[in-house]
């Protein structure tokens, strides 16, 4: 096959990889809060919710607005291989560094950076598939790099508790720095290869594709705004429950240290067994009807949050939050795969950064909404419960913008071909 089309698997493969290490970075912190010595070294009290929400709100922020603002020029100036080169090193040294930030203002800061650098990262990884697949393939690559959300958490969880307790809170930002470099880099270089058709940025820089240009037309792709809000509802969960899920375990459930780090990658691990049968199951669907995924879904995440902050038993609430990730799983490749459909090729990144862009800067939010809940509850037990009843209202919001993605779909496959 011409272009390295022969290749294309690998590469989905790398960027995975480079999704699931992204996210252990992205919730090593979540752990952290759970440990006095690392809330001592920044100075925050360990009853500091909200402050130790902004800790994943800042990265958030960062993240979005880079997804927005970066991913532009990342696409048409860098292209999609040298801007993952170029974030790996900027988020491998951001991580190798935070340790040595000894106050909580420095920390916000750098996780703000780390925000940055890993911003434009699902936007190319859209793009790249938006190269080597059609439509009517798109949904098994979708669910292998989304599996790296999922695969991230479920070893995160427990690789940064077994360091924090046996190595000490510092050692898991070394570790996560050293790997994003030397694992990250390597595998770009080696298998993340754009077709000629889209890969000579600078010659379409030089022949005056501007950014701007491709901002214009990114803008103006079929249901952005409407994808836009549902993927800030959907995002919101993940940042909601992933950032707060240790911390529920082990106050609001009463779990030790040891059980929640593996009780918390759980629901991880379903959701990686999701959304790779959620990328099956949209290959076999007629495009017009994958918006339904998001309604069906939305209502089973719903449904099991709702169960899990109301039984008594803690293993049942355990199972019902696993139950949750599984739906959330199942619907995630359909995002970035109606973005794809969508969109044309030149626009894919663009568009992808704008909908995951605004959508990870209202979701960066929700860890901070949470906190705030959370401290403001007459119990630490029941500030969790009512916290985690927020993600039920995210659901609601898919639900309602999923319902109407498939009429605006229906309507549009019902209009008669124009005539010739």
């Amino acid at each position: 096959m011409q272009d390295g089309k022969s290749m294309r698997w690998l590469g989905v493969i790398t960027l995975f990889v480079l999704v699931a290490v992204s996210y252990i970075d992205r919730i090593n912190i979540a752990v952290l809060i759970t440990d006095a010595s690392f809330l001592e070294h920044i100075g925050l009290d360990k009853a500091d919710r909200v402050s130790q929400g902004l800790l994943a709100t800042a990265f958030m922020v960062g993240y979005g607005i880079s997804s927005i603002v970066l991913t532009p020029f990342a696409a048409t100036v860098l292209g999609v291989r040298r801007s993952l080169i170029i974030g790996l090193l900027l988020w491998g040294g951001a991580t190798f560094a935070s340790p040595y930030f000894h106050s909580y203002g420095l920390l916000l800061a750098s996780r703000f950076v780390l925000g940055v650098a890993e911003g434009p990262v699902f936007a190319l990884a859209s793009a790249y598939i938006k190269a080597y697949f059609s439509s009517e393939e798109n949904g098994k690559p979708n669910s292998f790099v989304n599996m790296g959300t999922g695969l991230g958490l479920a070893l995160g969880y427990p690789l940064v508790g077994y360091l924090l307790a046996t190595q000490g809170w510092d050692s898991s930002f070394y570790a996560l720095g050293i790997l994003n470099i030397v694992l990250g880099v390597p595998l770009v270089l080696a298998f993340v290869k754009m077709p000629t058709h889209v890969n000579n940025a600078s010659q379409a820089w030089s022949n005056g594709v501007s950014v701007g240009r491709i901002v214009r037309g990114a803008l103006q792709t079929r249901h952005l705004l409407l994808i836009t809000i549902m993927t800030a509802a959907f995002l919101s969960y993940l940042w909601g429950s992933s950032n707060w899920l240790p911390s529920y375990l082990k106050v609001a459930r009463g779990f030790s240290l040891r059980d929640m780090g593996w009780l918390a990658s759980l629901p991880q691990y379903a959701t990686v067994v999701a959304v790779l049968i959620g990328g099956f199951v949209i290959d076999k669907m007629p495009r017009a009807k994958v918006p339904l995924m998001f309604v069906f879904c939305s209502i089973g995440v719903g449904l099991s949050v709702l169960t899990a902050i109301q039984v008594e038993d803690r293993y049942a609430a355990t199972f019902a939050l696993i139950a949750a990730n599984f739906f959330w799983g199942l619907m995630s490749p359909a995002y970035p795969s109606m973005a794809q459909h969508f969109a044309k090729t030149e626009h894919i990144a663009s568009a992808y950064g704008v909908i995951n862009g605004v959508g990870s800067l209202v979701a960066g939010f929700m860890p901070t909404i949470m906190g705030g809940l959370i401290a403001g509850a007459a119990t630490p037990r029941m500030g969790f419960l009512v916290g985690f009843g927020a993600l039920i209202g995210t659901q609601v919001v898919v639900l309602a913008c999923g319902l109407k993605l498939y009429v605006g779909e229906r309507r549009v496959m019902a209009q008669p071909l124009p005539a010739h």
